[in-house]
């Protein structure tokens, strides 16, 4: 077996509706739903950014959200953050390339060269990781060797979360459960991409912890990687 790859502890962590859903429909912003938690819960969200190196976000919820993606409610260090965008077309007003926390945005080598540059101009760290598509894994081990980033949240959308199962990247997962039902067969859900063929490719969770947080259920699993396949041994 090949030798496990340095990387950073990775906990994913969430709100999601009664039926798993992250928003209200397809290209709506997650802040609709996010102001509905629980003051306690915002609270728990903000510490658990300042108890970490890095968060990470997929390009596409930095241009439906514009996410500041820094520490707020509490005392604490905001963390790196981390935006995978392969073509470097994340939007130049976004809020992620302010100064008031540090930035890597990771693109592929093909990215256009002046959408590259422009993002660096504004004192934003580049690594390049794969030709077409960011290459994860590479990402992961980037961040762990050059910029000490030892654990890393992502509060991403269905794509990135999905990804980062798929390459067995995600240690932890921690979801804030908000008690609604949105519904919408296309409305996006916690983990997308493509459909699985078979149940040996489900990934396995194991509940470790749960409890209210203000009017909020939160629960917390370790996600279990099967040694022949994705997850169910």
């Amino acid at each position: 077996m090949a030798p496990r790859r340095e990387r950073p502890h990775v906990l994913m962590m969430s709100e999601i509706t009664a039926d798993g859903k992250l928003t209200l429909k397809k290209g709506a912003s997650s802040k609709i739903l996010m102001k509905y938690m629980a003051p306690e819960t915002e609270i728990l969200l903000h510490e658990t950014r300042a108890n970490y190196d890095a968060i990470m976000v997929g390009a596409n919820t930095i241009k439906i959200d514009n996410s500041f993606l820094t520490v707020r409610l509490v005392p604490g260090k905001s963390p790196l953050r981390v935006i995978p965008n392969s073509m470097a077309d994340i939007p130049p007003e976004s809020n992620v390339l302010k100064k008031d926390a540090p930035t890597v945005i990771a693109v592929a080598r093909n990215a256009p060269r002046d959408r590259v540059e422009a993002i660096r101009e504004k004192g934003v760290g580049i690594i390049v990781a794969g030709e077409e598509r960011v290459d994860l894994p590479f990402l992961m081990e980037s961040l762990s060797r050059d910029y000490g980033v030892k654990n890393l949240m992502i509060e991403g959308g269905p794509t990135l979360n999905w990804h980062m199962l798929r390459h067995r990247l995600v240690d932890e997962i921690r979801l804030i459960h908000l008690p609604f039902i949105v519904g919408g067969a296309d409305t996006p859900s916690l983990v997308g991409g493509m459909h699985i063929d078979a149940e040996s490719e489900m990934i396995r969770l194991a509940l470790k912890r749960f409890f209210m947080c203000g009017s909020n259920l939160v629960t917390e699993y370790d996600v279990l990687y099967g040694e022949g396949g994705h997850g169910v041994p």
